[in-house]
């Protein structure tokens, strides 16, 4: 058995809403949040103690849509002014030279920046499986990942309709359907670890509605609904380049085009949602259905601004993602959260609104768009998924009137605590499974042989 204690805590977010507590500490047994108490009790007997006094601490943050592998592929000249198709039909030219150790590098490069910058769970869609390169990408990522200790949701996305057959990509990354269902199959049944506090949970993930088929995406649900806790993940009404393909082959919107294929129910998080009219917002809040908003990435391809506010009042499930380091160039949790509230303050009054919200959206939020009802709070029972943040820090001098909402409109931090199902990951602004200067030098010298191989 393993103890840990955090005493002396300045200000404790149990859950974000709740008022703060101060001076109050908080006792972990192995993966678990044993108790919060107002006093340390004699009896208890930890290997480690942590001071919390000039802290605050709260729940990790979720991060509910990334691609771990585009961290190989950050501000690129060619696609720094392009929009999301033409950036994409560029870089999937660069992805299909990915390789087992470019995804294992690319993901300790993602885990490592999310945990430092507040994140303890993360999603991420992966998608990309290059005909050179098809075996062992996925595994890759996730052993690394695991190696490091972040909480993790892969997604076994896929693409199966290419540009010889109507879709977006070439035929270097896609994958025929009997490929994708039996390794998803199989990852589901490597990988996935449905119980209490598991560390990794599948989630299947069809790209996109220009890049695979209503049968694999029908297929897919079908596959995923055989077992515990595994959930779904998609992209939808991202662009107005997507309306216009999708009314073109399907004569229907993006919306009812998966609304028809049955992908519009409480397992399945959309990420972007940003052209959707108001009935539709209205139908996904009843539906039960979440969203990951990735403000950063919206405005990085100039694709637009989801309705977040709107489907706050209309039920919707709303997470935070960074997306891909190839549209966004940063895989910042707590800038995430930060350009959540202001975004959405330029199409909305100025109360529409609060650091609240969206902290809830990083939290509770992402929590409940992947089904965990054992991370997003401090409370006994709940998994031991902590991050603390000096408030003593410059960025914050004169901002203590509400330390929690300075997280969110200051200067976005970097956490000094992190502890992930009961490990210490960063403890005094140290990154502890990692040296990150060697992994960002070998990062640099796999990226350049990506780009270099274009022709």
């Amino acid at each position: 058995m393993s103890e840990i204690l955090i005493k002396n805590i300045g200000h404790l977010v149990t859950e974000v809403g709740a008022p703060l507590r101060q001076n109050v500490s908080v006792r972990i047994v192995d993966q678990e949040i044993a108790e919060i108490a107002d006093t340390v009790d004699p009896a208890w007997n930890p290997d480690r103690v942590i001071d919390g006094k000039e802290m605050l601490f709260m729940p990790g943050l979720v991060n509910t849509h990334h691609h771990f592998y585009q961290t190989l592929n950050r501000n690129i000249p060619a696609v720094q002014n392009a929009r999301l198709f033409e950036w994409l039909k560029y870089l999937y030219e660069i992805w299909k030279f990915l390789t087992p150790e470019m995804a294992r590098v690319s993901a300790q490069v993602a885990a490592a920046e999310l945990i430092m910058s507040g994140c303890t769970t993360a999603v991420d869609h992966f998608y990309v499986f290059p005909e050179a390169h098809p075996e062992g990408v996925f595994e890759a990522e996730v052993e690394a990942v695991q190696e490091i200790g972040l909480r993790f949701h892969p997604t076994r996305g896929s693409m199966s309709l290419s540009q010889e057959d109507g879709g977006l990509p070439p035929a270097s990354v896609v994958q025929d359907e009997e490929t994708i269902l039996s390794h998803t199959e199989e990852v589901i049944n490597r990988y996935h670890q449905p119980e209490k506090f598991g560390m990794t949970r599948i989630i299947v993930a069809p790209c996109s509605p220009f890049s695979v088929t209503d049968t694999i995406m029908k297929k897919s649900k079908e596959l995923g609904e055989k077992f515990d806790k595994v959930y779904f993940h998609t992209h939808l009404a991202e662009t107005l380049d997507e309306e216009e393909f999708c009314l073109q082959e399907t004569g229907m919107r993006p919306f009812d085009y998966l609304e028809s294929l049955g992908w519009m129910d409480e397992k399945t998080i959309h990420v972007h949602s940003i052209h959707l009219n108001q009935d539709e917002v209205q139908r996904m809040g009843r539906a039960g259905a979440s969203i990951s908003h990735c403000p950063s990435s919206n405005m990085r391809l100039g694709s637009g601004m989801a309705p977040v506010v709107d489907m706050l009042k209309a039920g919707v499930k709303v997470s935070l993602g960074v997306d891909g380091s190839a549209s966004n160039d940063s895989s910042h949790m707590f800038a995430e959260v930060r350009q959540a509230l202001l975004l959405q303050r330029i199409n909305y009054d100025e109360e529409s609104i609060t650091s609240t919200d969206v902290l809830r959206a990083a939290t509770l939020g992402g929590a409940e768009a992947i089904g965990r009802d054992d991370v997003g709070k401090i409370e006994p029972g709940m998994a031991a998924d902590i991050i603390g943040i000096k408030t003593t820090a410059l960025d914050y001098a004169g901002a203590q009137h509400d330390p929690l909402a300075a997280l969110v409109f200051c200067h976005p931090p970097k956490v000094d605590c992190s502890i992930i199902n009961g490990r210490i990951i960063v403890d005094d602004g140290e990154f502890l499974p990692l040296d990150l200067q060697q992994l960002a030098r070998r990062q640099n010298e796999l990226a350049a042989e990506q780009i270099s191989r274009l022709s």
